[in-house]
């Protein structure tokens, strides 16, 4: 943990999976849910990584402007949001459209083998 000089591990793990990462969770399904695209949820972690960078700052007296960490956390964050985005989408396009598409896995869906052809 060479970025985080001040903060034991289980402090990074706190700000950054937990109370970052949740943030992520619930912005990746809230985009996901007004039918946007993901690109909307990878973009709008960029603030969120910089919230949580400011968190390690005031609390822990990290550096505020450390780019490695920064992207690190970043990163971290676009992949929980993406996540949530893609299991969310997975859960709309089944529940919304069910005499269409069923699940495949958790992540995504696929035609329905009674699904009505096409015209």
């Amino acid at each position: 943990m060479a970025f985080y000089s001040n903060e034991s591990i289980f402090q990074v793990l706190f700000v950054t999976l937990v109370l970052g990462g949740g943030c992520a969770l619930l912005a990746g399904r809230a985009i996901a849910l007004t039918w946007r695209s993901i690109w909307i949820a990878a973009i709008s972690m960029v603030p969120l990584g910089m919230a949580v960078r400011f968190v390690h700052f005031a609390l822990f007296n990290e550096t505020l402007l450390q780019p490695q960490a920064y992207v690190a956390e970043t990163v971290i964050l676009i992949a929980a949001a993406c996540l949530s985005f893609q299991r969310t989408r997975a859960q709309q396009m089944v529940r919304q459209y069910y005499w269409l598409y069923e699940p495949s896995g958790p992540l995504g869906w696929r035609l329905r083998q009674d699904a009505p052809a096409k015209a």
